[in-house]
């Protein structure tokens, strides 16, 4: 089977569907991989990388798209790629399709496209293993970003998340016990910072209480805990999702409001919508905002600024994947692998997946 791997086009994206690893893996099972000229350099792959790991380069999107079976991406396509689509080829990418813009789901269906969702395959026990690395990822960068924000020369509070003998710890709130919150958790508990995590599963509480042998602190996430929480949080980050749908809207403007100037929000849910009132999307070239007072950092493709690392983690979850379509088709490799097929968005344009349609309004 043919597989493209195109260069990402939005702004400042480093990251890339395959890694030459994954290139390599693909190329011993007899498949042909083309790869675009420069698609990996932002993560640091050179085309010669490719070339050894057994892939062709080609030197443009059109040909890129153009000779795949499947394409592999990360991020959702943009405008300007729509036209590239094959008619009848597969997609592979963190679509996000309940909060994209109507006009990729109308490029889908008239394209006639079967399009896997990375962020919806799931395992029977809900792990969803593409989305898996990257929110390791994610939580494991926030107390990076927050301890920026909070500088004094960014206008955030000037504290420091460790604190000092003497001088309290920076208060965390992580609203979200999955497996970003939990590795924010671990994070920012490690530095020595004050932390709280809401969620609204026990069970996740009390898993995450005794990974960090209660060095956190967890409230159940029903409205006057949020309020009680937020109102002392110095950074607030959103780490909830919902498998297909929009992300549910917790923090209100209003808890917003209540926060002391110069804290900070980091939505990591901005990617499915955001579940705080005053966020909006920005950017790795323009990453905050100031709302009510408060630093948002509100970036959906933030696990770009680690592209290279980020890269191989999506390509190992993902290899299985790919590899069994590569030997017959979705279909088929959806009986093998059961996870790939709650993945699955629309087959040949239409749409199949139960949530997602109704997250759109939309009948199957």
């Amino acid at each position: 089977m043919d597989f493209g791997v195109p260069r990402e086009v939005r702004d400042l994206e480093s990251r890339v569907g395959l890694s030459p690893a994954g290139v390599s893996t693909l190329a011993s099972a007899g498949h042909a991989v083309y790869v675009e000229t420069g698609a990996g350099l932002g993560a640091g792959f050179s085309d010669e990388n490719y070339r050894e790991a057994g892939g062709h380069i080609v030197y443009s999107a059109q040909e890129a798209y153009g000779r795949a079976d499947v394409v592999a991406k990360v991020t959702r396509p943009t405008a300007a790629e729509h036209n590239l689509f094959r008619p009848g080829q597969t997609i592979f990418s963190f679509l996000h399709l309940p909060v994209s813009s109507p006009d990729l789901l109308e490029a889908l269906i008239e394209r006639e496209i079967t399009a896997v969702s990375y962020e919806l395959i799931q395992e029977d026990d809900g792990t969803r293993p593409v989305l898996l690395p990257a929110s390791i990822i994610a939580g494991q960068m926030a107390p990076i970003i927050a301890g920026r924000l909070l500088r004094s020369d960014y206008n955030g509070r000037g504290i420091l998340l460790s604190g000092l003998p003497g001088v309290p710890a920076a208060v965390i709130v992580i609203v979200g016990a999955g497996t970003l919150g939990s590795n924010a958790a671990r994070a920012f508990a490690g530095l020595g910072a004050e932390v709280t995590v809401l969620d609204e599963n026990p069970r996740k509480l009390q898993q995450l209480y005794d990974m960090l042998y209660g060095r956190v602190t967890t409230m159940f996430a029903n409205e006057l805990n949020l309020k009680r929480a937020t109102r002392f949080a110095d950074v607030l980050i959103g780490a909830v999702s919902q498998s297909g749908r929009r992300a549910p809207l917790l923090v209100s403007r209003e808890m917003v409001r209540q926060m002391r100037p110069g804290s900070v929000i980091i939505d990591y849910a901005i990617d499915e919508g955001g579940c705080v009132e005053t966020s909006r999307p920005t950017s790795l070239r323009n990453t905050t905002y100031v709302a009510e007072g408060i630093i948002h950092h509100c970036v959906p493709n933030m696990t770009a600024a680690y592209g290279r690392s980020t890269t191989y983690a999506i390509t190992n979850a993902a290899l299985p994947y790919l590899l069994a379509v590569g030997e017959g088709n979705v279909e088929t490799a959806s009986q093998q692998l059961p996870a790939l097929g709650r993945g699955v968005t629309l087959v040949n344009g239409r749409l199949v997946h139960p949530k997602v349609a109704q997250a759109l309004g939309k009948s199957i």
